[in-house]
């Protein structure tokens, strides 16, 4: 569904006044079942956000202050952007009977009677798009994921409008063919040969920008010679010459490597996602002053995890305006942390659970 939300400071692709949005809700007899559904979705979204976005995102439960209006737990996936600010890019409710209650949601129990519904709620929205963008952009523009790419090859003729363009089109029509019929990461290889008139060249960087993650360009040299001229998107230069790292393969052998490419370019970008998250995760910290040094002292400071008691009530309302000071939120509670060992660095009391802290889109 799209939702028109009037928002006083727009950020794009993250905060605008209108956004597609995907939800879901279900109805549970139980609040066991209704608990595991809220966490099936949440993994859903963690195995979408990773496996196909390649975004590497930390999963675990918010804190009471974090939740959903009404909800009785909230779940999320956090995401690591390349500033080091974390991005909640989906979330999963355990909403109790408190929405059935106020709604009238009810159904007929074992028993004949009837009883209030548990019920789950769930969504993510087009702020993944920025977070595509923020996680894998780089200065030559978007980086996408072949499993997103709406063309994972782009094909480019190097025409000159003359009578021999017709032979170069139906050479590169054999490679196109040729990955066509082939399938990368569970679908059919999407492949674009653009005829359109222009330059190559100048195509070239249109389709760098847009994130293309193969990009071949075939002139009548390649032609004469059996080769094209092939270049990844994630391996755009090459550090040597400062050029694009073209490689030169025979038309046959790229038509042979390139699903291979794709499907190592997606594993490439997921690993840089996590590579990047993992060292910028500050581990260790035992007291509130040096999370205020940490975050004072560098301008990417990305995200510090320290254990606390899991205060609840005015207790917490301190904790939430002391991070507010530094323009810090508790992201959530991973799933995988370590266990405790040790105090909480807000309250001094034994620490029962490990919290994200981070500045945050």
């Amino acid at each position: 569904a799209n939702v028109v939300r009037w928002e006083m400071r727009t950020r794009m692709f993250l905060r605008t006044s209108e956004f597609l949005w995907q939800e879901g809700h279900t109805a549970h007899a139980d609040e066991a079942e209704a608990k595991e559904h809220t966490l099936t979705m949440l993994e859903v979204y963690r195995a979408f956000a990773d496996e196909d976005l390649a975004l590497a995102v930390v999963p675990g439960e918010k804190p009471e202050n974090e939740r959903f209006p009404g909800a009785v737990e909230t779940w999320s996936i956090e995401a690591m952007m390349q500033d080091g600010k974390a991005l909640q890019a989906g979330t999963s409710h355990y909403l109790g009977t408190n929405f059935a209650q106020a709604s009238g949601i009810k159904y007929q129990n074992r028993e004949g009677g009837e009883s209030l519904a548990h019920t789950t709620s769930w969504g993510v929205s087009t702020r993944m798009v920025g977070g595509v963008i923020m996680t894998h952009g780089d200065d030559d523009g978007l980086r996408l994921p072949p499993r997103i790419a709406p063309q994972q090859v782009v094909i480019l003729p190097m025409l000159r409008d003359k009578p021999e363009d017709q032979a170069l089109i139906d050479y590169c029509e054999v490679l196109r063919a040729t990955l066509a019929a082939q399938s990368v990461l569970g679908e059919p290889l999407r492949v674009l040969l653009d005829t359109r008139p222009g330059k190559a060249a100048q195509k070239r960087w249109d389709y760098v920008r847009k994130g293309a993650p193969v990009i071949v360009e075939v002139g009548g040299r390649d032609m004469d010679n059996g080769v094209v001229s092939m270049l990844r998107r994630d391996r755009l230069w090459d550090t040597k010459t400062g050029k694009p790292a073209f490689e030169n393969p025979t038309r046959e052998a790229a038509g042979e490597a390139i699903p291979a490419i794709l499907a190592d370019m997606q594993a490439v970008l997921l690993a840089q996602a996590a590579e990047r998250r993992d060292a910028n995760i500050t581990r260790g910290v035992t007291d509130f002053a040096e999370v205020e040094k940490h975050f004072s002292a560098s301008r990417y400071p990305g995200w510090v995890e320290v254990q606390w008691s899991k205060p609840t009530g005015a207790e917490l309302e301190k904790v939430v305006e002391r991070l507010k000071d530094h323009k810090l939120t508790i992201r959530n509670v991973p799933i995988d942390a370590a266990p405790v060992d040790g105090a909480c660095i807000f309250t001094g009391e034994p620490a029962v659970e490990r919290v994200l802290l981070a500045k945050a889109y």
